[in-house]
């Protein structure tokens, strides 16, 4: 195979993580929190869910660990990986997702974004940070990590990525569109460090399965643990459509994130 077509492997993904997630953040700007009716979806949707106080213990106390410490750790982690397998440009390129990623959502969220006020207040929430450490993590990850490290970390990202975000709506921490951002913020910043990296591109079936794997083992631990719809039966599909949704992006988020990486 030749230098350049190897390049056409690996550059495309990396493209299109980047303006995936710089598509669905400008969307959800515009929607989720420039419009009224977007507001409204939004907040309705974070409402279909809820938990017993057991269930919110729980679930507050895993958003308990998300934090600079975590960060710190898979900072650590990818760096020692990378230079194991003699790349020091791999532990750099993850340094700058996560460093990026995490202050682009702070940013957006305390200094450039504006909630105008259609009555479901005016603090801006978006993106969430705490699915933010997270994503960005997994993407670090799986830029370091080797190609039959890969699948695994899918199913293991995906787990973590969606138990997080889900739990911050479940919390009543954050909106659903929240989430989302949160995600596109990661996957700009994924995108564009493998765009940098480049390298052999890998496999991707084994990483959609394992993605998918990962996103619905993380709904099922909510369910076993106590989230349910807030109106009961009645409420069901509207909290299956929202809970669904983020374990979709999420898959899409860890898929997306896994064929950008480079392979190598």
């Amino acid at each position: 195979m030749t230098t350049t077509g190897s390049r056409r492997e690996t550059v495309t993904p990396a493209i299109v993580a980047a303006l995936t997630g710089v598509l669905t953040l400008a969307v959800l700007v515009r929607v989720a929190l420039q419009s009224r009716r977007g507001q409204s979806w939004d907040q309705s949707a974070m409402e279909t869910v809820t938990g017993g106080r057991d269930t919110r213990l729980a679930v507050l106390s895993l958003l308990g660990y998300v934090g600079i410490g975590a960060i710190v750790a898979v900072v650590v982690g990818c760096a020692v990986v990378a230079v194991l397998r003699g790349r020091v440009a791999l532990a750099a390129g993850a340094l700058a997702v996560i460093a990026g990623a995490n202050i682009t959502t702070q940013l957006l969220k305390h200094a450039v974004l504006d909630r105008p006020d259609f009555d479901l207040g005016t603090l801006n929430s978006l993106p969430s940070g705490h699915t933010t450490v997270v994503a960005s993590a997994v993407g670090a990850s799986l830029i370091v990590a080797p190609r039959l490290w890969k699948p695994v970390l899918a199913l293991a990202g995906g787990f973590a990525t969606t138990l997080t975000g889900a739990s911050t709506i479940v919390a009543g921490w954050h909106r659903p569109a929240d989430v989302v951002a949160a995600l596109a913020v990661s996957l700009i910043w994924t995108g564009l460090v493998a765009l940098v990296l480049r390298g052999p591109a890998a496999p991707v079936v084994g990483t959609v399965f394992a993605a998918v794997a990962g996103c619905a083992a993380a709904m099922l631990v909510l369910i076993a643990i106590g989230v349910r719809p807030v109106l009961g039966w009645d409420g069901f599909w509207q909290s299956g459509l929202v809970l669904g949704a983020v374990t979709a992006a999420t898959a899409l988020f860890v898929v997306l994130t896994a064929a950008a990486s480079p392979a190598e």
